[in-house]
């Protein structure tokens, strides 16, 4: 079985995702990971963020501890969300995921072109979202007093710009996805809705 989790920053789809993992019984992967695993590695070598080539030269991320804390912090997440709108990057990265859904047994992949790109078939999909206002609150409290809100809530919309305006696999919902706007739920009950939501698309529980 593959569930395929999209949506914005913050949404709560890789908590959710992870969940679905654990109660479904699959492997998980955050590709976002990937992307800020190539971030990092980029400005680790002394990498241009605004060069597509100099990205793409840093996609052999073998060496990168996708566990690493750095991973993500604020500065890692700008430069992947914009090193991800880059083509080259993209289809660097894409046989890594795809092979990951197609493991035996199936996985949840959490993204933002998972049900639309890297597993259109996927048994169920989910688009979790929430209003950009209670995404940055999420992040802004993460944060603490690293960041005002006003510049958490414009890095929020600049994120949502670049991932749904981007000419490579851009951000959307997929005609088959099942939404869960997560704004007004706890995460336990976001978690039960999404394990609803999967149980009736498969039948599996």
């Amino acid at each position: 079985m593959i569930i395929a989790v999209d949506g914005p920053a913050a949404s709560g789809k890789g908590t959710i995702a992870r969940a679905l993992a654990a109660h479904f019984g699959l492997l998980h992967l955050d590709t976002g990971l990937l992307y800020r695993a190539v971030a990092l590695n980029l400005l680790a070598t002394g990498g241009d963020p605004e060069s597509e080539f100099a990205a793409a030269r840093a996609c052999d991320i073998s060496q990168i501890d996708l566990a690493d804390p750095e991973l993500k912090s604020e500065a890692i997440g700008g430069v992947a969300s914009r090193i991800s709108s880059y083509p080259l990057v993209r289809e660097a990265l894409i046989a890594r995921q795809k092979n990951f859904a197609a493991q035996p047994g199936g996985a949840v992949l959490d993204g933002r072109d998972i049900g639309t790109v890297i597993a259109p078939h996927a048994d169920a999909k989910l688009y979790v979202t929430a209003s950009p206002e209670i995404r940055a609150r999420r992040r802004h409290a993460e944060l603490g007093d690293a960041a005002s809100f006003d510049h958490v809530l414009a890095d929020v919309l600049a994120r949502d710009a670049r991932d749904s305006e981007r000419a490579a696999a851009p951000l959307v919902r997929a005609p088959d996805a099942d939404l869960l706007d997560t704004s007004d739920l706890t995460i336990s009950a976001a978690v039960q809705r999404a394990v609803a939501l999967v149980e009736a698309r498969t039948g599996r529980r």
